[in-house]
């Protein structure tokens, strides 16, 4: 970084240093390219500037990167980690599978207002048959990742009040307590979407129209345990919400015996 530019950092506002740092600095997995000059600084020496940066700027960029780039960057100095660790930097966290929960490279705080686990893998499939017609292979399967998403949803309850919408896809082993719980924790929340999550029943449903207040949107697509019944019960006493369930009573539920 030129003479002119540690300059202009030092005298621009908050705006401005983000707007400069974001064009001279293309950011990628951990590693922070400065182009112009035709050289290259190394992580450790780009990190001597940045760190002279206010905290907001700092927040600033690291919106720019993934949950890895960010953790990545955070292990370089206390005060990268400072940045990480900061709520106000994780308001919406998105998962493609369960597995990916095992990573430390998230916060959960007061902030989180989007949160979404959208699985599609041929493994959803496994985890859709009921428990009493998996052979021990499938069961060994699921109970790698079965109670990854339940303790998530355990920990939204006590650290994100303020959640506002949730969607979980293809999550086929929470159960009808998981949601309930965070319904009654989260009650700013305005959007629930539940798809092809086969444990959830009306107990569900009659949880959305006694704890979710403030929902205006509830999908509960290709759930099979969820009845005419149920969905009957939302449409007649909380009219106003907009009531999603393709697929779902007109699947076959799971067996009682």
């Amino acid at each position: 970084m030129c003479r002119d530019s540690r300059l202009l950092l030092g005298e621009a506002s908050c705006i401005t240093q983000c707007r400069l740092l974001s064009h001279c600095c293309c950011v990628s997995a951990g590693w922070f390219t400065v182009l112009g000059r035709r050289r290259a600084l190394s992580l450790h020496q780009l990190t001597m500037h940045l760190i002279q940066i206010n905290h907001e700027c700092l927040l600033y960029l690291f919106t720019f990167l993934d949950k890895d780039s960010r953790k990545s960057v955070s292990l370089t100095c206390r005060r990268l980690r400072e940045v990480f660790l900061d709520p106000h930097l994780w308001s919406l966290l998105h998962f493609n599978s369960p597995c990916q929960l095992k990573r430390d490279n998230f916060v959960l705080g007061p902030s989180l207002h989007y949160l979404s686990v959208c699985w599609h893998s041929s493994r959803v499939k496994v985890c859709n048959i009921e428990d009493w017609m998996k052979s021990t292979f499938q069961k060994d399967i699921c109970s790698k990742h079965e109670s990854l998403v339940s303790a998530l949803l355990e920990q939204v309850c006590l650290t994100c009040p303020n959640l506002l919408s949730l969607t979980l896809s293809g999550c086929g082993h929470i159960t009808d307590q998981d949601v309930v719980a965070l319904l009654h924790s989260c009650r700013r929340l305005k959007s629930l979407n539940l798809e092809n999550c086969v444990q959830v029943t009306d107990c569900v449903l009659q949880a959305v129209v006694a704890h979710g207040a403030s929902l205006v949107d509830v999908r509960v697509d290709f759930c099979r345990n969820v009845t005419q019944t149920g969905l009957q019960v939302i449409r007649e006493r909380r009219p106003s919400i907009k009531l999603s369930a393709e697929r779902s009573a007109g699947m076959i539920p799971d067996s009682k015996t």
